[in-house]
């Protein structure tokens, strides 16, 4: 690699490099340490091509959930099963692993400007701007898309189809078109225990030794000729755990466990 090799949108792979290393090196032990990563799946990481593969998962925080798949990633590329034990794994990381991330988030402070080096791809929300809904929702920026397209034509595109950290809020169209229009290898991931572990940004840790999952699986079915986009939308809810049948499932659950913890308080 050429000291000066860019990737597609200008930034400079040696210092992409490096500023992913010094990351990692400086979040593992929120992952294995402070708290403790379960991982299931990782083999279906090692089994994916180069480039088109687009991640979609649940969202809990800003950032700890990005950076807890650049770890996951490349120790499953180092042959690491289901573990990111070891750190040695980053030292040749993978390159052209992106995210989107909204525009507004990127640019609030010096942190998220240094973290949009290591592969971001920014966009502007349509439906909210400065931490609010908006009323009336903007144009899709075509140049949004568009980088998307050329990030997947170089490796792998990491997103949040919810566009929210809140739990259930619905998928975003754009996720489907953009699923119909570049036909990407699709990976689902669900992710739990990060609300618990860091604050709303994911930079600072709030609690210790929670137990965090991280659940990869197996590429989502579509026909990308014949799937509406409404369909899309169901399929990738369900991947994700977060239909709304789910939420119904939670409260049953919860009310189940509270019913238990009342019956032992009359003991």
């Amino acid at each position: 690699m050429g000291l000066f090799k860019r990737s597609p949108f200008g930034h400079i792979l040696f210092i992409k490099k490096n500023l992913i290393r010094v990351f990692a090196c400086l979040t593992h032990r929120r992952y294995r340490g402070f708290n403790s990563l379960q991982i299931e799946g990782s083999e279906i990481i090692t089994k994916l091509p180069d480039t088109n593969v687009l991640f979609i998962s649940n969202h809990q925080t800003y950032f700890a959930d990005v950076v807890a798949m650049f770890h996951v990633f490349n120790a499953s590329l180092s042959g690491r099963q289901d573990s990111i034990k070891n750190i040695g794994y980053i030292w040749q990381p993978k390159l052209n692993i992106y995210y989107v991330a909204a525009k507004e988030t990127m640019k609030a402070g010096l942190l998220p400007r240094i973290l949009s080096y290591a592969g971001a791809i920014t966009v502007e929300r349509t439906w909210r701007s400065c931490g609010k809904d908006v009323t009336e929702k903007r144009e899709v920026n075509p140049n949004d898309t568009e980088n998307i397209k050329i990030a997947l034509n170089d490796g792998w595109v990491i997103t949040f189809p919810q566009g929210t950290t809140k739990s259930f809020k619905p998928v975003r169209k754009g996720t489907a078109h953009i699923i119909k229009q570049y036909k990407p290898i699709v990976i689902p991931i669900v992710i739990d225990g990060f609300r618990r572990s860091f604050d709303k940004k994911g930079l600072r840790m709030k609690k210790k030794d929670i137990l965090q999952s991280f659940i990869i699986k197996p590429p989502l079915e579509i026909d990308y000729e014949n799937d509406s986009i409404e369909a899309i939308v169901e399929k990738v809810e369900y991947a994700i755990e977060q239909h709304p049948s789910f939420l119904k499932v939670i409260s049953a659950e919860e009310l189940k466990a509270q019913k238990k913890l009342n019956r032992l308080r009359e003991f």
